[in-house]
């Protein structure tokens, strides 16, 4: 793929297109979520489909501000937002953001949105937030050390980040065959769809958005001050 190519610009126009192919992290929550989450009856994922652990969040949700980092899709941040959090949902593709607006308005839900990249959270001042909630998202980001600082930043002291995220070794194998549920080894890592040859690139990702892998030791090696992190 061409040198210049923009990450950004085409995971935007790719996530805009899984929103209308219903790719099932697009499918905002229903009404009876919203419902329950008001009771006190909650909870969000931020990889695969085990929930976070309710103690890793402040006891209190109430007033807290939670920053949805890359997390569109009408799904975490109005379950937040109903459990009583002041929430912002940060994503950059319009549609996904538009699946929380959607929820929002049907809901009655405080929800800010705000469209971006991930590595630059300059919409926001230093220390506005109590809570970053990313789901399994950094997976479409190229480089993670900007994700991390600027997360750093924007948490108020005391702060905490969950962070989902996939394991690397994913991304040696063959997709198609692990489809079939089978393990062949194909790539070497580090892993980035942009960088494999274009028939290959056709074949295994057509428009799809770009995806990049990103060793442990990016993810959790703590080199960046976090005020609070909990891996995933």
């Amino acid at each position: 793929m061409a040198e210049n190519f923009d990450p950004v610009a085409h995971n935007r126009l790719a996530w805009d297109r899984e929103v209308d192919n219903g790719n099932e992290w697009t499918r905002p929550v229903g009404p009876e979520v919203i419902t329950r989450a008001r009771a006190g009856d909650w909870s969000v994922v931020p990889v695969g489909y085990e929930p976070v652990p309710r103690d890793w969040f402040p006891a209190d949700l109430a007033g807290a501000a939670v920053l949805c980092l890359a997390s569109g899709g009408g799904q975490q941040g109005p379950v937040l937002a109903a459990a009583g959090a002041a929430v912002t949902v940060f994503d950059n593709s319009p549609r996904q953001l538009g699946r929380d607006e959607e929820v929002a308005a049907r809901e009655g839900l405080a929800i800010r949105t705000v469209l971006g990249d991930m590595r630059d959270l300059s919409a926001f001042p230093d220390a506005s937030f109590d809570v970053v909630f990313n789901p399994v998202s950094n997976v479409f980001c190229p480089e993670l050390a900007p994700v991390w600082r600027e997360s750093f930043r924007v948490l108020r002291p005391g702060g905490i980040l969950l962070v989902g995220f996939l394991n690397p070794d994913v991304f040696i194998f063959d997709v198609v065959a692990l489809e079939r549920g089978e393990l062949v080894v194909r790539y070497r890592l580090p892993f980035s769809s942009p960088g494999l040859p274009e028939a290959e690139r056709e074949q295994y990702h057509a428009d799809g958005p770009a995806e990049f892998s990103h060793s442990l030791t990016e993810q959790i090696s703590g080199r960046w001050p976090l005020a609070s992190a909990s891996p995933i």
